[in-house]
């Protein structure tokens, strides 16, 4: 069961975020405005009573306290402590939600365009095991500015356990569809290797945080390089960003970004790499979606930058907060 496929449009247009509420006996909440709502934040139950905001018509919600925020989904793996892809499944199976299977469409060259719904193209296949123990509240993510929430989000943390991860902060790595397929694992100290991977870990057919970001009513993306790019930008309050995990952008995470979203806002580093990449990558897009800059400033990166610094090099790309 814990592999099954899970439809995430299917059961976010089934579930309503009311439905939700109503399902963990949320009450308290009160109408701002018609199809409103505000009141104390159930994730951290917090006392303020203007913290925690719905709007029903958008089916989304934001916590200004804890920062927690997105849409049913998210919700529901913010209070069950579980990923996007769980909270999907346990869903599907409260509420009965089914769905037909991935349709396939041709593409304007004659190929096939939305595949990767229906199966996974990208030859890594999902793990049969997660990782106990893994601590998101560890001084290394404190030091790099990563947030509790944040961390509790996308299932990040030192692991303290055997294998291959041990004494390092691991970062899963999911497919489009939410299925985890991988570890990465981050040395503490900078020592080589600087990440781990499982052998075989095709890295260049991921595209590092997709199945969240796709999740939102947004038809913007920002693209970063790394792991703590995309937290960083997330935590900022742009959840629509996902990570090339490099300066490349491969086939199949370039068809995902295409099918997925009409406009691309590149946000790589601001060394020379960086600056090559963006000027490579968006000739590629060129004609093909909407493509902006957010110009980073000279050797640094997006992990390096505040939340202010985020938010204003997004606006000056043209981005209204998401």
């Amino acid at each position: 069961m814990g592999n099954e496929w899970v439809d995430f449009g299917a059961v976010k247009a089934a579930v309503s975020l009311a439905a939700v509420l109503r399902f963990y006996a949320v009450d308290g909440l009160r109408a701002r405005r018609p199809g409103q709502l505000e009141g104390r934040c159930p994730i951290h139950r917090g006392t303020r009573v203007d913290a925690f905001q719905v709007s029903l018509t958008k089916n989304v919600f934001h916590c200004f306290a804890c920062q927690m925020h997105g849409n049913v989904l998210d919700f529901v793996a913010a209070m069950e402590r579980c990923s996007v892809r769980e909270a999907a499944r346990r869903l599907a199976h409260r509420f009965s939600v089914s769905a037909p299977p991935a349709v396939v469409t041709a593409g304007a060259g004659g190929g096939e365009k939305g595949n990767w719904l229906g199966k996974n193209e990208g030859g890594n296949r999902p793990l049969s095991f997660t990782l106990r123990g893994v601590d998101g509240s560890h001084s290394y993510l404190r030091d790099r500015g990563i947030g509790p929430e944040t961390a509790a989000g996308f299932g990040v943390g030192f692991y303290p356990g055997r294998g291959l991860m041990s004494g390092r902060v691991v970062i899963p790595i999911h497919d489009p569809r939410g299925q985890l397929v991988a570890y990465a694992g981050r040395s503490l100290d900078g020592a080589p290797p600087k990440y781990r991977l499982p052998a075989g870990f095709l890295k260049s057919q991921v595209l590092f945080n997709f199945h969240r970001a796709a999740g939102w009513d947004q038809q913007t993306v920002i693209v970063v390089e790394g792991y703590f790019d995309c937290l960083k930008v997330h935590q900022a309050g742009f959840p629509s960003v996902v990570a090339l995990l490099g300066t490349a952008l491969s086939r199949l995470p370039e068809q995902l970004l295409l099918e997925r979203f009409p406009r691309v806002i590149l946000m790589l580093d601001g060394d020379g790499s960086g600056r090559k990449a963006t000027e490579r990558i968006a000739g590629r897009l060129a004609g093909r979606c909407e493509v902006r800059r957010a110009a980073v400033p000279a050797d640094k990166q997006p992990d390096q930058l505040n939340g202010e610094e985020i938010r204003r090099l997004l606006t000056d790309a043209g981005l209204e907060e998401m």
